[in-house]
């Protein structure tokens, strides 16, 4: 089974159970994210979908990444540069921190690193997302 037939069901099955329909223009926006080391921006959502012989209008491509969302099937953030980003929620948990890496500019999801404040809130407060965003070099840029 090819990756892209793989995440291509796997995009389709998170959209049906979010009870929705899968359409093809979600399918190829879902796909690209859950394909992705890192967060990307519009301009890379879309020329990733190109790049897979999936031709999404601008427009449409804005929509279903903000209905991706919405549903909570993916989740966005701004990087260094006030660009924002979008990352598949596939095996993100919700408060997690962002990597900025202040090089590339590409920005990662460190879903292992867990807000520690989120535990130390005073009473009757209750977290319900944590923006953590950290700054340096990504491994590539580390060398």
């Amino acid at each position: 089974m090819s990756g892209k037939s793989s995440s291509a069901k796997t995009a389709v099955k998170m959209i049906q159970e979010a009870g929705a329909r899968a359409t093809v223009a979600r399918i190829a926006v879902l796909r690209v994210l859950l394909s992705a080391d890192h967060a990307l921006a519009h301009g890379d959502v879309e020329q990733a979908a190109h790049a897979a012989g999936d031709w999404i209008e601008r427009v449409t491509l804005y929509r279903v990444l903000e209905w991706l969302v919405d549903k909570k099937l993916a989740h966005k953030t701004v990087g260094l540069d006030r660009v924002w980003r979008f990352n598949a929620h596939y095996q993100t948990v919700s408060n997690h921190a962002h990597f900025n890496c202040t090089d590339c500019g590409k920005v990662y999801c460190m879903e292992s690193i867990n807000p520690v404040f989120a535990l130390t809130l005073p009473p009757s407060f209750q977290l319900q997302q944590a923006d953590v965003s950290l700054q340096g070099l990504c491994p590539c840029c580390n060398h």
